[in-house]
């Protein structure tokens, strides 16, 4: 179940800006879309097992043979909102220049188990942009002589309705009552590869995501979620009346009659969306870094079966929760997560730190890129990238034209002479040899970098790495890098610093558009219309799935009304994307992650033992109990945006309080420490706790329990540590 939980959200302005507290309940998860996956993974990486996966075969057709075709979905069981891989062989390879030689997919809902869901159960038909084949719901009888039990709108125009788990069933081809080209998971264009095979991520979306689908949610008479269904269509050259495609493509939807009797069909089972916890019981509540999200909401229900409360979270700035557990109430928050320690107010209440758990933050990429061949232009996905702190310098102070103004556009004059976007900078292409193909087309990169809007150590941290290298200092400071590229100068004169706990964007210099080119409709566009804020890094890690981080720098006018037009999702193989992402999101949506630079100049990737050798690099902070990053002390493997998430409460509070959060605490650091999807488990994409941190942990949970002295005790027991807080071990990894 994804995120369960309250979170907080702020306003945002252009230049500097802070997030306010706000509660709201978010139930439902956000959901992902599909890319060829990255190569290399490592075991924080892997967001599935094998041990469910499955393979089936094709068949032959009227006038196409799919019998060699062999398609395998990795994982068909467990499943909650997330990613799943899908890949094939045995297909005939696409030729160039053609939209011939594919498969479509789409996920249904549908109860027999034998037979396996109708055509209107399927979520389908959403992707009607850039001219993709087969990609509607409409129905062609004239070129189908087995469709014959279709509908048709209130034009007489046949169509194949989606018919949901409840409500009224669809009335046209464009119905978007429940899913849009935005939000469907449906792949209407995943063409072979060279060797007629292919790879991709699928999104599958539980009820949370998709309540029309209502996968997860549905039960039988015993009480165990209802299948759902991940139907794969292959498609030839031919049209079901055995003619070949016109102009090189196929009209016929994938739901047809006769290409929907091509299917082949995957019961996928998913864990159940609720978590059976009383709703009557009292509330508990939890407050803090994102980092620890996808941990926390995975452990809720478990820790409410066996307590006397029920725990919500609220994702907000750790600052925040900070502040809020220095001065607690009997109605306020009691735990805190976070990555910098929590610092008492002079004469307040000691505060235990406890590690709960081992992740990291991700530059996630979706990037698909443009190579000329003989017989034409290729689709390929990028699968290994190199960043250095200069390079994250560069994109986060939009010092690259393409973060500002769109492809066509002239590059603005105070970026005169610096490369437009980072496929053609010179320094990216050194760093990345063998990308001449890249570098051929500069729309090949992604417009800039998304970075979310909230406040959070995360965002100190990443600056912190940032300037922690010369290079990167000097850049920002003003000196061009060895080809000449200068930062932007809205973030000269000391707009950037370590202390920064946010990402600005600085540079708000507006460009009037005309809509529709008519001068009488116009709007002022920003940098950040072409590249906005996302929320969150979960939001991030979404909209970098899809190819579509919300770009907007089109306008147009209806009925006088101007406004600016989203780009919209692109088809799978024209997504490029990337941004700031918390580990566990880019593992969940199976991201590919770009390798960034040690202290041995070693450039390490987001894996379980790159996570670990960094916290065992980590000293000891002045804070007792907390480890800090040194990124000197960065080596040997060691990945340098590691961070450890810690669960921070004071000992002023009731004792019911205190024993509820150390239950907290020591789930986290035992139970909560066996990595799998199942709820109560540590979702991949985190590490494991070593185990002198999950003995700190049970040591600040004992310490909690116990409360605040009422008199001078014992050395052992009391003493605080040099941060004024307890001393709970040293939590060496």
């Amino acid at each position: 179940m994804r995120r369960p939980t309250l979170r907080t959200r702020g306003a945002s302005s252009p230049g500097r800006r802070r997030v306010a507290a706000g509660l709201g309940c978010l139930l439902s998860a956000l959901v992902i879309a599909v890319v060829p996956l990255p190569e290399g993974a490592g075991q924080a990486r892997a967001a599935t097992t094998e041990s469910s996966a499955v393979t089936k075969s094709g068949s032959r057709g009227p006038y196409e043979d799919f019998s060699g075709l062999e398609v395998t979905v990795h994982q068909t069981r467990g499943l909650r909102g997330q990613a799943v891989r899908v890949t094939w062989t045995g297909g005939a390879p696409q030729p160039l220049g053609t939209k011939y030689n594919f498969l479509q997919f789409m996920q249904c809902w549908g109860d027999d188990a034998q037979a396996g869901p109708d055509r209107e159960q399927c979520e389908f038909g959403g992707e009607t942009a850039g001219g993709l084949p087969g990609s509607s719901r409409q129905a062609h009888p004239a070129l189908d002589a087995l469709e014959q039990d279709h509908a048709t709108d209130p034009n007489g125009l046949p169509f194949v309705p989606f018919r949901p788990v409840e409500g009224p069933q669809t009335t046209s081809r464009n119905d978007s009552t429940y899913f849009t080209n935005g939000d469907t998971n449906s792949i209407a264009w995943a063409p072979h590869d060279g060797n007629g095979g292919g790879d991709v991520a699928f999104e599958v979306k539980s009820s949370l995501e998709s309540p029309h689908l209502g996968c997860g949610a549905r039960t039988t008479s015993a009480g165990r979620p209802r299948p759902c269904w991940l139907v794969v269509v292959p498609r030839g050259s031919h049209e079901p009346d055995g003619t070949v495609g016109g102009n090189n493509t196929l009209q016929t939807s994938a739901l047809s009659r006769s290409n929907w009797n091509q299917r082949i069909v995957f019961r996928l089972d998913f864990e159940p969306v609720t978590d059976n916890c009383d709703p009557d019981k009292p509330e508990r509540g939890i407050m803090g870094s994102e980092l620890g999200t996808d941990a926390i909401t995975s452990w809720q229900s478990a820790l409410c079966r066996t307590g006397s409360h029920r725990f919500t979270f609220t994702q907000a700035s750790e600052q925040h929760a900070r502040d809020i557990v220095t001065a607690p109430s009997d109605s306020s928050v009691g735990l805190a997560l976070t990555q910098e320690p929590v610092r008492p107010v002079a004469g307040g209440a000691q505060v235990v730190h406890a590690p709960v758990a081992v992740s990291g933050l991700t530059i996630g990429f979706v990037w698909m890129y443009d190579q000329q061949t003989q017989a034409g232009f290729q689709q390929l996905p990028l699968r290994e990238v190199k960043l250095n702190q200069r390079l994250l310098a560069k994109v986060l102070t939009q010092s690259y034209p393409s973060s500002l103004v769109p492809p066509a556009e002239p590059i603005p004059q105070h970026l005169a002479g610096n490369p437009r976007s980072l496929a053609v900078d010179p320094e990216f292409l050194r760093l990345n040899p063998g990308l001449e193909a890249l570098a051929a087309n500069e729309r090949n990169a992604p417009l800039g970098l998304a970075v979310p809007s909230e406040n959070s150590d995360s965002a100190r941290r990443l600056w912190e790495y940032v300037l922690a290298d010369r290079d990167a200092r000097e850049f920002i400071e003003g000196k061009a890098d060895p080809s000449g590229m200068k930062v932007n100068p809205a973030y000269r004169d000391g707009v950037v610093s370590d202390a920064l706990d946010y990402f600005p964007k600085t540079d708000i210099a507006p460009t009037t558009v005309q809509c529709n080119g008519d001068p009488g409709h116009t709007l002022d566009r920003t940098g950040q219309d072409v590249v906005p804020y996302v929320t969150d890094m979960h939001e991030g890690a979404v909209k970098i799935r899809r190819g579509d981080i919300g770009t907007a720098y089109e306008c147009s006018a209806g009925q006088n009304v101007a406004k600016m037009s989203p780009l919209g999702r692109p088809p799978l193989t024209e997504q490029r994307a990337f941004g700031i992402v918390d580990n566990a999101s880019a593992v969940r949506y199976q991201l590919g992650a770009a390798a960034l630079p040690n202290a041995d100049g070693e450039y390490v990737k987001p894996t379980t033992e790159s996570l670990l050798k960094a916290v065992a690099a980590m000293p000891e902070s002045e804070a007792a109990g907390i480890k800090e990053t040194d990124f000197a002390r960065m080596t040997d493997g060691a990945y340098p945006l590691t961070a450890v998430v810690y669960a921070a409460a004071s000992l002023d509070q009731a004792e019911d309080a205190r024993r509820d959060y150390a239950e907290v605490m020591r789930y986290a650091a035992g139970e909560g420490q066996a990595q799998g999807t199942a709820r109560g488990e540590l979702p991949h994409g985190y590490a494991p706790l070593p185990t002198a941190l999950r003995r700190q942990a049970q040591q600040a949970a004992d310490r909690l329990e116990r409360g605040a002295p009422d008199a001078p005790g014992p050395p052992d027991a009391q003493a605080p540590g040099p941060g004024g807080g307890p001393d709970t071990g040293s939590g060496g990894a």
